[in-house]
């Protein structure tokens, strides 16, 4: 009876077992369709860095990192700071961060809570902590505060000699003193090194050749550094750098094309905006270059880029616009003394052509007292000369051109300086040949000191033809 019971039990159970099985290979022929239905590329790779892990690792290699994704970064760390405020990681990936913002929207408001996230990485973690100390070398460098860059780059590369990002801050922060010697053995050393990308490399050694005239030598590193780049961001700062040498040498055309496509591949690529508008003005394009430099300054308001919005104005007879820029130019040198930042540089530029020359030697003298680099003479040596005093202002002029210490190859601005000098120390042929090189490295380089020369030039006329005198007979 059992067996008989038995019977139509298994039957059933055979039947609902067969059922299963039929439903289970329908579900997998509609599961593989949708998979052959899906998009490959869903499955193919990775998945993409989140935002805040793309600026975490532009910021650990040194690189250039998107604003928008600086903004996460920075939202991410303040909440692990909270959570783990023992965390000298976290403290030091914020203050590189704060540092990174601040420098690209020309913001020092940033820099003392750079700072503070530094010091308190320190403090949590005081021995070996080399992220903070190239951070720290990081946020003095975009302070101008050369000495202080070098102090703390130093302690770093005792730590680590082999961590490559310090050595690009340290060559800054050299060349900013003025130890040109320093700064050439740092850069020979980080191009020895097999460790870190090459890009960097290649940056470093376009800076170094440009300083030794060789130009063509400096633009292909930067066009090999703008292939290598991992990010968009990166590269958009590898393309203005070579913009910005194309427009040294007196291609405004080319250096317009590298810009463009900069601000292309990222938006907020204020420098290469400004860029566009040296470049359009060159090319008489004054309408697109004055919107290009208002852009550029509204989203990164630097000193520098007032200064040459109002001299753009000026040139084309608009004083009262000029005006309010200059008025923008102080308010924004302010505003970063207020942060820690230097700007004294600019400030003297503007003093010595369209304020007080004897407030710009004041200031400059300063400044060559505790930093002096060639940007700094040069500067300097123009006040003196608009004070009137030609003979100190020359002795800067012939610093600021020295090929030794990187001047005069590409900086048209240093030798018109130097050629006008001479000019009104009646050193006709000295100041004929130097306002002509000024001319020859960039004919654009100024909308109102590249007219002057043209005019200095014309006025001193061509050389005195001095005969061969005759040799005296025996």
């Amino acid at each position: 009876m059992e067996n008989e019971r038995e019977g139509p039990e298994r039957q059933e159970r055979s039947v609902r077992r067969r059922r299963v099985l039929i439903a289970s290979v329908a579900g997998c022929a509609v599961l593989g369709g949708v998979l052959v239905l899906l998009p490959w590329e869903r499955a193919a790779g990775p998945a993409a860095p989140s935002p805040g892990a793309s600026a975490m690792a532009a910021v650990g290699r040194g690189a250039p990192a998107a604003l928008p994704d600086l903004a996460v970064l920075i939202d991410e760390r303040v909440r692990a700071v909270r959570e783990r405020p023992g965390d000298a990681a976290s403290w030091a990936v914020l203050g590189a961060a704060y540092v990174e913002r601040g420098r690209r929207l020309a913001d020092p408001a940033y820099y003392p809570r750079a700072e503070k996230a530094l010091r308190m990485s320190l403090t949590v973690r005081p021995r070996r902590n080399t992220a903070a100390l190239v951070g720290l070398a990081a946020l003095s460098n975009a302070r101008r505060d050369f000495a202080a860059a070098r102090r703390w780059g130093e302690a770093a590369l005792r730590l680590e000699p082999r961590r490559w990002t310090t050595y690009p801050l340290l060559v800054e922060a050299y060349t900013g003193l003025g130890e040109y010697k320093a700064a050439e053995r740092t850069r020979d050393r980080l191009t020895g090194l097999r460790s870190g990308p090459a890009v960097r490399a290649r940056v470093r050694v376009a800076a170094a050749y440009r300083d030794r005239g060789r130009l063509e030598d400096a633009a292909a590193s930067l066009a090999d550094a703008a292939a290598g780049a991992r990010a968009p961001a990166e590269r958009a700062a590898h393309l203005e750098r070579a913009g910005r040498l194309a427009f040294e040498r007196g291609d405004p055309d080319v250096a317009l094309r590298h810009f463009r496509e900069a601000v292309r591949l990222d938006p907020d690529q204020r420098a290469a905006q400004a860029g566009q508008g040296r470049a359009l003005a060159a090319l008489g394009r004054s309408a697109e270059a004055l919107s290009a430099y208002r852009a550029a300054f509204a989203g990164q308001p630097r000193p520098q880029y007032a200064l040459e919005l109002g001299e753009l104005y000026e040139s084309l007879g608009e004083p009262r616009a000029a005006r309010v820029q200059y008025g923008l130019l102080r308010e924004r040198v302010r505003g970063a003394a207020a942060g820690g930042a230097d700007e004294q540089v600019v400030l003297g530029r503007f003093e010595a052509d369209h304020g007080d020359p004897k407030e710009a030697v004041r200031r400059l003298r300063a400044e060559w007292r505790r930093q002096p680099a060639t940007e700094v003479a040069d500067a300097l040596g123009w006040a003196l000369h608009r004070a009137g005093e030609p003979e100190e202002a020359l002795r800067f002029a012939l610093v600021a051109t020295d090929p030794e210490r990187g001047g005069g190859m590409c900086d048209a601005v240093s030798m018109y300086h130097r050629g006008m000098i001479e000019r009104e120390l009646k050193r006709y042929g000295a100041a004929r040949r130097h306002l002509g090189e000024a001319l020859r490295i960039n004919p654009h380089f100024s909308p109102l000191q590249a007219p002057a020369a043209r005019a200095a030039v014309e006025a001193l006329g061509e050389p005195p033809d001095v005969g061969v005198p005759e040799m005296a007979r025996p």
